[in-house]
């Protein structure tokens, strides 16, 4: 594959977690979680896009979100299982896909809030669009997730080289 092909990253919240007494990285989902991130791995099916790998938090509710969401898709990609994104910020979430090897071309990054959001916000390039004026509107809600492309190798991806070509949440 050359690496001036197009790629694809979904960057995919983790679902409604609950507040039981324990640590934040141990919380598990909420009921309405475990509801949304399947019906997540249902639009996530929808869009067609040929995972090639997946990028999760180490955190129950981020492994959780993605078990109940794979299992939708057609396809299972290879997962990893990153500490990193575990409260990264979005330069460290940058970090992480620059090391994504070029053979794959679509990447979906199951992490946090407030990084997924401000990683939404600063991959894309200057500009409008539908699909950013819902993520602006409703913020990076639980269990959403937004579709981005870019041309070039991950080495080169940095804030501004992206186009967010979509932006989808459940209903509240």
């Amino acid at each position: 594959m050359s690496v001036a092909e197009s790629r694809r990253i979904v960057l995919f919240r983790h679902a409604k977690a609950d507040w039981p007494q324990v640590t934040d990285h141990e919380r598990p989902l909420a009921e309405r979680g475990r509801l949304d991130a399947a019906t997540a791995g249902s639009r996530l099916a929808d869009t067609g896009i040929p995972f090639d790998l997946a990028l999760c938090s180490t955190a129950v509710r981020t492994r959780e979100t993605w078990k109940l969401a794979v299992h939708e898709l057609a396809h299972r990609p290879k997962t990893v299982y990153e500490e990193r994104l575990y409260e990264a910020s979005p330069g460290e979430l940058i970090a992480v896909l620059n090391e994504t090897p070029d053979d794959a071309r679509n990447v979906i990054l199951v992490g946090h809030n407030p990084s997924v959001q401000g990683l939404a916000e600063i991959l894309p390039g200057a500009g409008s669009g539908e699909a950013r004026e819902r993520l602006n509107q409703r913020g990076f809600a639980a269990a959403g997730f937004a579709v981005l492309s870019f041309t070039g190798s991950w080495k080169a991806l940095e804030p501004g080289v992206a186009t967010l070509d979509d932006y989808w949440a459940p209903s509240e």
